[in-house]
C-alpha cells in the first residue's frame, strides 16, 4: 500500500534568511572588519548555487527510505576541507573510499546505500575556545578555511571575510568534479577496479573486498544476461553533499527562493547539520534552520537532553515531513548503552520518525602524546577499536528497540594518513607521527573505513540470515 506523503509545512511568515541575527549566534568568529563580511555576503548572494533544490528533494525521499530501513546512509568524508586540497588526485581518492565503503555496505545490507559527503563546503569548524596559546602567543583560534588559516601568526589567525568567497569557489570546483567522476562512468560498476587505492594493494583486507566485487559484478552480468542489455545505470550514482551549518552569513547569502517552489532553499549544501554546540532551540543556529527546506542534521550526545531534543524537532519540523530530520548520535562507545536508548524513546509518537545516523567518531576522540615529540605535546586521535564497538552497539540497541539505524557518519579519507590508532595494521601512537595531516579532529584512512565497513556488513549479512 502506498503511503501518502503530508505536504510539507513552511515556517512562519515572520521567518527570513536573516532572523537569526536576533538570536544569540554561538560559534560566530569575531570579525575585525564587518563592512567587509557585508560586502563578501552581498557577493556570496549573487553567485550561482552549488547545489539544486531538485536534488535536495530527491535526498529527502532516499532519507525517509533509510528511516524505514529500506535504504542505509553512508554520510562520509573529512573532519574540515582544507582549499590546498583541492586537487583532483586528492578528490578521486576520496571518491574511490566512498564508493568502496559503499559497495561493502550494499553487499551486506541488501538495500541501497545513500551517499553523502562531508565535502564541497565543509570549510569550517565550531571550537572550545576562542582563543589558542602557544609559549608567549595568543591568537584566535582556527575556525576553518572559510575563517582563517591554520598557520600560528597574528596575519593567518584573523578573521577574513574573503576566505568566504574563496571558498565558494573551491567548493564549486570540488563539486563539478564530483560530479563529472559520478556521472561519467567512473563510478560504474563493471570496472570497480578502478576505485582502488595503491597503499590498501598490500593489506590482508584487499583479498575479501575483491571477492566482494567480483560477487557483486557476477550478479550484475547475470542480470543484464536475462534483461539482453547492458545496464547503463549501474555505472552512475548519486553523491550528496553536507556539512556543518556553523558560519551563519554564508548560509543566509546561499539561502535563495526557488521558481516553482514554495519555501527558502539552502543551496550551498543538501544536508546542513547543527552540532552539539549549536543545537539548541533558542539559538539562533535552530531559528535559521527551521525556515529552510533542506534536511537538517542535529548532532546529538551525552549533553543532549531527550526531552529538549524532542521540542526541537518539533520545531524544525512542524508539518511532520518524512526524510526531514535527521539525528546523529555520538555517545561514545562507553556511553552508548546508557545514553542512546533514552534519545530513541523520546522520540516516540512522533508523525515523521527521524533518521538514526551513528558517528561512532567524535564521541571516542582522545588525546595522546607522540613519541619522540617535546615533553606534554599531544595530538587527538581515536582507536579503531571503540569506534567499531560503538558502530556495532549502536545496530545492536536500533535492533533491539525496534527502530532501524539508517546509517553512519564517518570522519574519513582516502589518503594514507596515520591519526587514528588500531586497526589491521595495529597502528600505535608512535605511528602518528608518520602521516598526521589533520588539521582539527582525526580520520580513518582507508584501510581502516574498509575494515570498519566490512565489520558492519557481517553483522548486516547475519542480521538478513545470509
Amino acid at each position: 500500500m502506498n503511503e501518502s506523503k503530508p505536504a510539507p509545512t513552511h515556517p512562519l511568515l515572520e521567518w527570513s534568511p536573516g532572523s537569526w541575527r536576533d538570536r544569540s549566534a554561538l560559534q560566530q568568529p569575531a570579525w575585525p572588519d564587518l563592512q567587509a563580511l557585508a560586502a563578501a555576503q552581498e557577493e556570496l548572494a549573487l553567485l550561482p548555487p552549488l547545489v539544486t533544490s531538485w536534488e535536495i528533494e530527491a535526498l529527502k525521499e532516499n532519507l525517509w527510505l533509510a528511516g524505514r530501513g529500506d535504504a542505509f546512509v553512508l554520510q562520509a568524508g573529512d573532519c574540515a576541507e582544507s582549499f590546498a586540497d583541492c586537487r583532483p588526485g586528492r578528490i578521486t581518492d576520496m571518491l574511490k573510499v566512498l564508493l568502496q565503503v559503499s559497495l561493502i555496505l550494499v553487499h551486506g545490507g541488501g538495500r541501497p546505500v545513500v551517499r553523502i559527503g562531508r565535502i564541497a563546503g565543509q570549510y569550517a569548524k565550531p571550537r572550545s575556545q576562542d582563543l589558542e596559546t602557544r609559549g608567549e602567543e595568543t591568537h584566535p583560534a582556527y575556525r576553518g578555511d572559510n575563517v582563517n588559516c591554520p598557520n600560528f601568526d597574528a596575519a593567518s589567525r584573523t578573521p577574513d571575510p574573503t576566505l568566504l568567497l574563496r571558498g565558494h569557489e573551491r567548493a564549486a570546483l570540488t563539486l563539478n568534479f564530483v560530479r563529472a567522476l559520478a556521472g561519467g562512468g567512473f563510478a560504474d560498476l563493471h570496472h570497480a577496479e578502478t576505485w582502488d587505492l595503491a597503499f590498501v594493494g598490500d593489506s590482508e583486507l584487499a583479498g575479501e573486498y575483491h571477492k566482494i566485487v567480483h560477487e557483486v559484478q557476477e550478479g550484475l552480468r547475470f542480470m543484464e544476461i536475462v534483461a539482453g542489455r547492458s545496464i547503463r545505470e549501474f555505472a552512475q550514482v548519486d553523491i550528496w553533499t553536507s556539512h556543518e551549518c556553523l558560519v551563519l552569513p554564508l548560509e543566509q547569502a546561499l539561502t535563495r527562493r526557488v521558481p516553482r517552489r514554495d519555501g527558502w532553499y539552502n543551496l550551498s549544501t543538501h544536508l546542513p547539520w547543527l552540532g552539539i554546540r549549536t543545537a539548541a532551540q533558542e539559538g539562533a543556529h535552530a531559528e535559521y534552520a527551521r525556515g529552510i527546506c533542506n534536511p537538517i542534521g542535529i548532532k546529538v550526545g551525552t549533553s543532549t537532553n531527550p526531552a529538549a531534543l524532542r521540542r526541537l524537532v518539533e520545531f524544525l519540523n512542524p508539518g511532520s515531513e518524512r526524510g526531514r530530520v535527521v539525528l546523529i548520535h555520538r555517545f561514545g562507545a562507553e556511553g552508548i548503552e546508557q545514553g542512546l536508548p533514552p534519545v530513541i524513546a523520546a522520540m516516540e509518537g512522533l508523525q515523521a520518525a527521524p533518521v538514526w545516523l551513528c558517528d561512532p567518531m567524535h564521541g571516542n576522540t582522545r588525546s595522546v602524546s607522540i613519541p619522540g615529540r617535546g615533553a606534554g605535546e599531544s595530538v587527538k586521535t581515536r582507536h579503531f577499536d571503540d569506534v567499531v564497538a560503538e558502530s556495532e552497539a549502536a545496530m545492536a540497541i536500533h535492533a533491539r528497540i525496534g527502530v532501524p539505524l539508517g546509517g553512519v557518519h564517518l570522519e574519513l579519507t582516502g589518503e594514507d594518513v596515520t591519526e587514528c590508532t588500531g586497526g589491521a595494521r595495529q597502528l600505535s601512537p608512535k605511528d602518528l607521527a608518520r602521516a598526521y595531516r589533520t588539521h582539527v579532529d582525526p580520520r580513518l584512512n582507508a584501510e581502516q573505513a574498509l575494515e570498519l565497513a566490512m565489520r558492519l556488513s557481517r553483522r548486516m549479512r547475519a542480521a538478513r540470515g545470509v
